[in-house]
């Protein structure tokens, strides 16, 4: 087993990305670094590095466990990594408040103008205050 590997090839080897060429992309955009350094998709990585990566899950800080070229189970995957204490209470809570935003985009929008009667409601509500 080889000790460096390409950082694009582990990333998607630890399904962070579903393609290389996302992977790939994701290190051109910015979105991988290693020691708050950006990375190209070739730089090669060690077991040890500590990585920060973001995707559409959300951001992780992660410490390389192993290294695979190859694209296995995602229990298998979950051994290459290991992610932050911090990073995943970040993470969660950033799921969770994505959640509750998503009750309130789901209510209906109004429907057209207000009749008169919502208008005198709104009048009566207003004098109210």
């Amino acid at each position: 087993m080889a000790e460096t590997i390409r950082i694009d090839k582990w990333l998607w080897a630890a399904r962070f990305f579903k393609t290389r060429a996302l992977a790939a992309r994701a290190c051109d955009l910015g979105r991988v670094e290693i020691g708050a350094q950006r990375v190209k998709p070739s730089r090669d990585i060690r077991v040890g590095d500590q990585l920060k990566v973001i995707n559409d899950s959300g951001e992780y800080s992660i410490e390389v466990l192993k290294l695979s070229e190859f694209r296995g189970p995602a229990s298998v995957a979950e051994t290459l990594y290991r992610e932050t204490d911090e990073s995943r209470a970040l993470r969660l809570k950033a799921a969770e408040e994505r959640k509750v935003l998503r009750q309130f985009e789901s209510l209906p929008p109004a429907a057209g103008r207000p009749t008169k009667r919502d208008r005198r409601k709104i009048m009566e509500f207003r004098r109210g205050l």
